[in-house]
Parts: C-alpha cells; sequence; structure tokens
C-alpha cells in the first residue's frame, strides 16, 4: 500500500527527525517527494510504502508527535 500525506511541522519540531524515526520504528518506506522547510515552519509531501496497519502506525506517530498530517487528494507531487 502507498499513502501520500502532508506532514506540517510546528516551529518547535522543525528539527526533530521523525520521518527517519518512523522509517527504523515501522516497516515503511519513505520518500519525500517535496518539501519546504525554513525556522519556522516545515512542510513536506511524504510517500509512505508498507502494509496498511505499518503505514497507519507511521501516521499515527507523526501525530502524536504533534505533526499535523492531511492526506494528498490529488497526486498534485508527480
Amino acid at each position: 500500500m502507498k499513502k501520500r500525506i502532508y506532514l506540517t511541522y510546528p516551529k518547535e519540531l522543525v528539527k526533530e527527525p521523525f520521518i527517519y524515526q518512523a522509517a527504523k520504528l515501522f516497516k515503511v518506506a519513505t520518500n519525500i517527494r517535496q518539501a519546504s522547510v525554513s525556522d519556522s515552519l516545515g512542510l513536506v509531501a511524504l510517500e509512505l510504502e508498507g502494509e496498511p496497519e505499518e503505514v497507519e502506525k507511521a501516521i499515527n506517530f507523526f501525530i502524536e508527535k504533534g505533526v499535523k498530517v492531511e492526506p494528498i487528494e490529488m497526486d498534485v507531487v508527480e
């Protein structure tokens, strides 16, 4: 299963390596499709690939850490 999501990092979390951590903790492949990061905000278009339950665990991990997660409705990053 592949799922594409937008991650929005608030200022205090911009420097946290959550994508790396999610790849290590869960059986998912991460593919950064697009990113814009500054000292005050981080926006990442991320593709997660793996078993559905592992993908959901990774998404919940981001949410629990305080990162806003939104689905990418259209494949605008192709």
